[in-house]
Parts: structure tokens; C-alpha cells; sequence
């Protein structure tokens, strides 16, 4: 146990409006397919910062991008979660949207196809020196690195940290997308980096090791603390190019595993700021990543109430509407929100 850094957490990245479709089987070609649907907020970095809040970090805030189209309505849902945003609205973008395609198997594996709208149109514009301000770390996700507004937004935010001696983290996102940003850009920017928090497949693409121990270990050497999340297999933490220490996973029967990664992140973080170790830490992350696979969709359930209406606790699996379905439900097209 380490002593806590007293402070808030700021999350910088993306918010996006998630469409889960639960399948199952293989996709039938050129015809229908039966799937549960639902809409839900979420986006990798709204979702780290709603898991912290849910894990314990009593100050939690989030700096994003959306459109008019959607901002009422996320900005309700991450203030229900606990977290205090920041939401730039775009004038022209719409919120960006993710396609996530649930296979209800065994695994509950997800396919995204995605549409970044609004969300990677952060801009150093959008940044101030004052959004610091008590804050004792900053998580970036790494979605920013994929666009160059939010690439130059990233580097003004981690440079501005670093003047103020405030330890970052950072998530690679996707392997898709780390291929084409290039594998050499993305370690560029990590070299600057307190915390990595990459998948095994994103560990393994970084390195070009087929072993995520190995991966875990080499890119340590790079930057100072890597924990590396290995999904059923629980997380490897590797510090300055040490031996990797194996953290177990948390047992759980997926229902979907979209967000499981975030929710890793933001118990980890959240664990962090209250004085744990790397590996108490990525205990508290594994047992946050198997919260969130039971669950459909990316985020917690709410932890404060909506409005002067009693906590919103959102649907676990396929279980009944929230009760708070009017500031829950996602803008109906065309509305004001």
C-alpha cells in the first residue's frame, strides 16, 4: 500500500452513443438476423470516468466532444454516474455512434463499427491549463491519437501535466487503429507516459512479441509503470522492464463484454488515488471487468439520483426500463436534446 495523491481525476476522450445488437450465432448474409437492441451512452473515455466514480474516486471529471444532437442527454447520464463534465458541443459534428455487435456465445465477443463524429474533433482550443487545477491524475484515451485535432489536444494536455508534475495514463483503444496511426507514432507519444494500460493484443502489436508477459515486460522499459489487461486471464503488471506480476482474473459468466477494459481502467486509476499499489490496483480492475461483462453496454450502473427522483439504476442484462426513463433515454430524432 502506497500513500494516496489527493486530487481528482481527469479524463480526457471520447463520448459516443453506443447501439448494442446481442446476436446469436454467425450474422446471416443478405437477410435478417434476430438481435436484442438497445442504445446507451458511452465512448472509452466517459466510460473510464464513470467507472471511477463507481469504484470510489470521489472527484471525477470528463473532458469530451459532442454534437447538439446528443449533448443534453450525456451530459444527464455522466452526472448520474458521478462524474463532472466538460462536454464541448460541436457545431457542426454530430455525436459520434458505435455499432457494437454482441455475439451472445459463450465469450459474448463484440465487433465495433464505428463512427467518431463529434468525438476526435477535440482540439487544443478545447484545452485550458485551469481544467488541472486539483487534479492528481490525467487519463487519456487513446482514441485522441487518431485524428490530428485530437492528437495535438493529447500532446497539449500531457505537456501541460507534465509542467505541473501531474502523472498521466494512457489506453491504446484499438489494435485496428494502432495499425494504421502506425505502431512507431503511437510509441513516440507513450515515451512521455506514466501509466500504459494497452490489451494483450494491443501489448503483443506494440512489441511484436507473441507473449503478452514479454510485451508487458519490453514496453516497461519504455514507459515506467504497463499493466497489460489479458481479459479471462486477469492482468500482468510490469514496472521498468521487470518480471510481470500476474494479477488472477475475477470469475464471471459474460453477457458482453463491451467496456470490460474501460471498467479495468477506471477502478485501476480510482484504486490508485486512494493509495493502492500497481497490484492491489489491477485486482480492483479485475473485479470491476467482471461487473461490467454481466452487464449490457459499457458504463456502471448509476450511483446518484436523477433529477430529485430516487439513484437510476439502469437495466442489468435485459431487466426492466430504468425507472427514470425520462432523463434516461437517448434524444429521440429531431428533439431538443
Amino acid at each position: 500500500m502506497t500513500t494516496g495523491r489527493s486530487g481528482a481525476l481527469l479524463v480526457v476522450g471520447d463520448v459516443v452513443t453506443d447501439v448494442v445488437a446481442r446476436h446469436q450465432g454467425p450474422l446471416t448474409v443478405g437477410t435478417d438476423t434476430a438481435a436484442a437492441i438497445r442504445t446507451l451512452p458511452g465512448g472509452a473515455g466517459a466510460n473510464v470516468a464513470c467507472w471511477a466514480a463507481h469504484t470510489g474516486c470521489a472527484d471525477v471529471r470528463l473532458l469530451g466532444r459532442v454534437g447538439a444532437d446528443a449533448a443534453a442527454w450525456h451530459e444527464r447520464e455522466l452526472v448520474a454516474a458521478g462524474v463532472r463534465p466538460r462536454l464541448v458541443v460541436d457545431p457542426t459534428a454530430a455525436t459520434g455512434t458505435v455499432i457494437c455487435l454482441v455475439d451472445t456465445g459463450a465469450a459474448a465477443e463484440r465487433t465495433f463499427l464505428t463512427d467518431s463524429g463529434a468525438s476526435l474533433q477535440l482540439e487544443p482550443a478545447d484545452w485550458s491549463d485551469a481544467l488541472l487545477d486539483g487534479v492528481a491524475r490525467l487519463h487519456l484515451s487513446g482514441y485522441l491519437l487518431f485524428t490530428e485535432p485530437s492528437r495535438e489536444l493529447a500532446e497539449t494536455a500531457l505537456a501541460a501535466a507534465r509542467a505541473r508534475g501531474v502523472p498521466v495514463s494512457l489506453d491504446p483503444a484499438s489494435s485496428g487503429f494502432l495499425v494504421r496511426l502506425g505502431v512507431d507514432r503511437f510509441l513516440a507519444f507513450a515515451e512521455k507516459l506514466d501509466v500504459l494500460l494497452p490489451s494483450r493484443d494491443e501489448a503483443c502489436l506494440l512489441t511484436g512479441l507473441p507473449d503478452p508477459a514479454d510485451a508487458a515486460a519490453k514496453l516497461s522499459r519504455l514507459v515506467p509503470l504497463v499493466v497489460a489487461k489479458t481479459g479471462a486471464d486477469g492482468a500482468l503488471v510490469a514496472r521498468s522492464g521487470s518480471t510481470p506480476v500476474k494479477v488472477p482474473a475475477t470469475p464471471a459468466v459474460p453477457r458482453d463484454t463491451t467496456g470490460a477494459g474501460d471498467a479495468f481502467t477506471g477502478a485501476f486509476l480510482a484504486a490508485l488515488l486512494a493509495g493502492a499499489d500497481p497490484e492491489e490496483a489491477a485486482a480492483r480492475g479485475c473485479r470491476a471487468g467482471a461487473e461490467a461483462v454481466r452487464r449490457v453496454g459499457g458504463r456502471p450502473p448509476c450511483r446518484q439520483p436523477v433529477g430529485d427522483g430516487p439513484p437510476c439504476p439502469h437495466p442489468v442484462g435485459d431487466g426492466p426500463p430504468c425507472p427514470q426513463a425520462v432523463d434516461s433515454r437517448p434524444p429521440r430524432p429531431g428533439s431538443a436534446d
